[in-house]
This record gives C-alpha cells, structure tokens and sequence, in this order.
C-alpha cells in the first residue's frame, strides 16, 4: 500500500508531467507562427492573450518565451516587454560566421561518410528546394522549411552528433528572416542547392568545403539585405518597442517602406540579390 509520501511525490511527477506539457505545446506553437511570418519581426507578444488563447496559466507561457528567447528568436525589455527578435547587423553577421564554419565542416564530413543511397536522397530534396525557390508567389514557409531539412540533412549525414547539435538551434532565426520579410527579385542560378549538392556528393572533401562556404557567404549577403529596412527602422525605437498606433516593424512596413531612403546598391550587393537566405 503507498504511503502518503510516495503518493504526494507521484501527484506532484503527474503535475509537473502535464505542465512541461503545456509549456511544449505554447513552446511549439509560437515557434511555429514565427518561423511561418504570422508573427512578424518586431511583433510584440502579450503574455495574457496569449494564455487566453490557449487556455493555459501564465506559467508554462512564461517558461515557453524564455526558451524562445533563450534561442534567440524572441527578446525582451524592462517594462516594454517581449517581442519577436529584430536582429541587428551584427547578429546576422555574427549567424553566418558560425553557420559557415559549422556547415563547411559537414560539408567536408558528408563528402567523407555519406552513403550512396543517402547523397541521392539529399539531392532529390534539392531539387525540391531549387523548383519551389524559382516559384514567384511560392509558399515561402514551406520553402523555408524544405530548405532548413536540406541543410540538416547534409550535417546528419556527416555523423557527427555534436557538430549536429551545434548547428541545430542556428536554423530558426534565418527561416524567421526569410518568412517575415518580401522576396527580393527573382535572378541568378536556378539549380544553386542541386549544384552545391553535386559537389559535396563527388567526394571531394576541400571541393564540399569550399562549396558550403560561398553557398552560406552569399546567403549572409541576401540576408542582410532582406533585413536593412529593419536595421533603419529599429534606431526610431532605442528604448522601447513600438505598439498600437505606432509605425510598426512588420511586413507591412516592408510592403510601404517607400518612406525610408535607401542608399543604391554596390556591384557586389547587387550580384547577391538573388541568394536564398
């Protein structure tokens, strides 16, 4: 027969079982709406609608939006309170830098240790990426997530756990910058992820390398790009975030950003505009 002691403690696994649940599941869905653009860069979070919303205490909302912020997609300010993540120059620069010399690395590592069947099944999936990217009004969530699968795909094949996990929380805030900004003209190779994949499935290990660090050099380039508006606009609000009534950091603003005077593009910017972020 269970004491009293042992039936407190299963009580209290069953409570605390069900409210990492709960925290999973707002974990998940904000995530979700941020990497598909529904909640755009800049978008202020309300803890209390979003509680109501989903029908949960503000405990596991709370322990959801640190794990988020704590990734880096969302940040939050002393009395202003918690929005979604709007990066600076430096940030971005500072994602590529990491994600060039993890993903060179796999890319070395998938041309050593990936198996036939698998450098084909990767290669399909490029070709998936490749067709949707040269869609004009294409899904760009679907596009963002097929893209992030590619590249994990590459650093899962390369059998290397930690390298794996290293690269592993890096993907969220390039397809959050990709859904939550307007596609930039259309122009440039159409078969990129096929010809980046074809490298590194010859075998050639310093080839692969090589390869991976232009793919993800010139995605840094087409990012920073596709986030100067936000880097202009977010210097308006050094100590607060903008709210109702106010101008927004959003798509919209992407969309009318007329407004903002933009300096005419190097020869070099200009050869980038058509990278995938």
């Amino acid at each position: 027969m269970p004491t009293l002691s042992t039936s407190s403690k299963f009580i209290r696994a069953q409570k605390r079982s069900k409210h990492e649940g709960l925290a999973a599941e707002a974990y998940n869905t904000v995530r979700d709406r941020i990497i598909r653009g529904e909640l755009a860069i800049g978008h202020v979070i309300s803890r209390r609608k979003l509680a109501a919303e989903l029908g949960m205490s503000f405990l596991p909302i709370t322990e959801a939006l640190i794990r988020l912020e704590n990734e880096g997609l969302l940040e939050s300010r002393p009395r202003a309170g918690t929005r979604v993540k709007v990066p600076t120059r430096e940030d971005v620069e500072g994602h590529y830098v990491i994600r060039e010399a993890l993903e060179a690395q796999a890319a070395m590592l998938f041309a050593e240790r990936a198996r036939r069947e698998e450098r084909s099944e990767v290669l399909k999936l490029a070709k998936r990426v490749d067709a949707l990217g040269a869609q004009a009004n294409g899904d760009r969530a679907v596009f963002a997530a097929l893209h992030e699968k590619l590249h994990r795909l590459i650093v899962e094949f390369a059998r290397c756990p930690a390298l794996y996990g290293a690269i592993n929380t890096l993907y969220a805030a390039a397809a959050t910058w990709l859904c939550a900004t307007r596609p930039l003209p259309q122009g440039g190779s159409k078969t990129e992820h096929q010809d980046l994949v074809k490298v590194l499935a010859s075998g050639d290990v310093s080839a692969s390398g090589e390869a991976m660090r232009k793919h993800i050099l010139l995605a840094m380039g087409c990012a920073l790009q596709r986030l100067e508006v936000f880097f202009r606009v977010q210097k308006e609000y050094t100590r607060g975030y903008p709210r109702k009534g106010e101008k927004a950091i959003s798509l919209d603003l992407l969309v009318a950003d007329s407004e903002i005077p933009k300096p005419p593009l190097s020869t070099e910017e200009d050869s980038l505009i058509s990278a995938p972020i």
